[in-house]
């Protein structure tokens, strides 16, 4: 007669009231996953107490709400781990150095030096000492007499060279902005990436509660039909 009123519980060993007998079948994997964890030869065809059964929830209540106050913070650790993982974008191209050669080298320093205005002060002077010598100092009997023959044709071969030097700079100047245009390109391509990357660990936040959030309601459900039933009886 007391094997029917009584059974025993598969994790405690322990006799219970049979009309407080739960199957293993009926409980929610949460709940299930702890009791297997604390006691690994648990099955489905095995029966605990209804006692057992909401200590267990109240165990997995007390897990989640320690747990998901340091979600966000747990989140926000793991995006600035993640963005410091490597170094920035920014640097690494700021400390890639540009190759150049020989020619490109001159270009740049003849189209930085004929474009500033040392290059005109200097003319400018050149020009006039070279007039006030012939001029002035020998009296138009010097090595280039008025009307200057020999400063024309030096100025004329300055005139002539101006051209292909700002061609040069011009094309400098486009490599320059295509190489800029490169690296603005990598570092948006970057900062889209972390932006995408923040988004889906902000969803899957987001999901996980969710999912957590109705696993608590179901387990709060079952404990209240308990409870009502045990009032009842």
């Amino acid at each position: 007669m007391k094997n029917n009123t009584t059974f025993k519980s598969a994790i405690s060993n322990l006799s219970f009231p049979a009309k407080e007998k739960v199957s293993g079948k009926s409980i929610q994997n949460p709940i299930l996953g702890l009791i297997i964890e604390d006691h690994p030869s648990f099955c489905d065809s095995d029966y605990i107490a209804v006692k057992e059964l909401n200590a267990y929830r109240q165990k997995y209540i007390s897990n989640y709400l320690s747990t998901e106050i340091g979600a966000l913070s747990d989140l926000e650790k793991g995006v600035i781990e993640s963005l410091k993982e490597d170094k920035s974008i920014v640097s690494t191209l700021e400390d890639e150095g540009e190759v150049r050669n020989f020619g490109q080298k001159i270009a740049d320093k003849v189209a930085d030096f004929g474009g500033s205005w040392t290059f005109i002060i200097s003319f400018l002077l050149f020009i006039l000492i070279w007039i006030s010598a012939n001029v002035l100092i020998l009296v138009n009997k010097g090595f280039d007499p008025y009307p200057f023959i020999l400063l024309n044709l030096i100025l004329s071969c300055v005139a002539a060279l101006q051209a292909p030097v700002i061609m040069m700079s011009q094309n400098r100047q486009e490599e320059k902005d295509r190489t800029r245009a490169k690296k603005d390109y990598m570092i948006n391509l970057k900062s889209e990436l972390e932006i995408r990357m923040i988004h889906d660990k902000i969803d899957h936040l987001i999901m996980h509660q969710q999912q957590e959030l109705i696993e608590i309601q179901k387990v709060q459900i079952e404990m209240m039909n308990d409870i009502l039933d045990q009032i009842k009886k």
